[in-house]
């Protein structure tokens, strides 16, 4: 009975990591429920799911997705954050509530991370969430496209204003 629900507990862990753009290794020691349950609502409001289990289990679900380089991390409590649509998500989340509701205190801290098939160390994971978000890059991207024709809209816009101006100065000028 127990290998059964063992077993189970694995491939449903296996389904939830097989989609996943990143997988991010948290040690929460130190934190309290009411701030778990806090983050969990974050991570879910974010679209990430968080999940704490076994490291035995975490380990075995990994290594039968070929992903063997995080089993050094998988010590002392360990929770996981996954996320199938946003590679940044889980580490910008969990930067956000260390900062917010942890006032910069040593936990929860990052362990490691399996982002885009490669392994983030805990600095790398910081510098991940620091990047802005797809959604102000693609701003930044389209004012740097928008900034030419506006400047050239504005410049074409002075020609024909100083353009104005003089032909008012010259019937001003003839009309007196």
């Amino acid at each position: 009975m127990v290998k059964t629900s063992k077993k189970d507990i694995v491939a449903q862990l296996k389904e939830r990591l097989t989609s996943a753009k990143a997988i991010v290794l948290v040690d929460y020691k130190g934190i309290n429920v009411e701030q778990v349950n806090l983050l969990r609502n974050q991570f879910r409001s974010a679209k990430v799911d968080y999940l704490v289990q076994k490291n035995t289990l975490i380990k075995i679900a990994l290594n039968d997705l070929g992903i063997n380089e995080l089993d050094d991390y998988l010590k002392g409590p360990t929770a996981v954050a996954v996320c199938s649509t946003d590679e940044v998500a889980p580490a910008r989340v969990l930067v956000k509530f260390m900062k917010d509701v942890m006032e910069e205190a040593p936990f929860p801290s990052f362990k490691a991370g399996f982002v885009s098939g490669q392994v983030f160390s805990r600095a790398q994971l910081q510098s991940l969430a620091a990047l802005p978000s797809r959604e102000e890059l693609l701003a930044k991207i389209l004012g740097s496209l928008n900034a030419p024709l506006t400047n050239f809209m504005s410049v074409s816009q002075g020609i024909i204003r100083k353009f104005v101006y003089a032909l008012d100065a010259v019937a001003g000028k003839q009309a007196s």
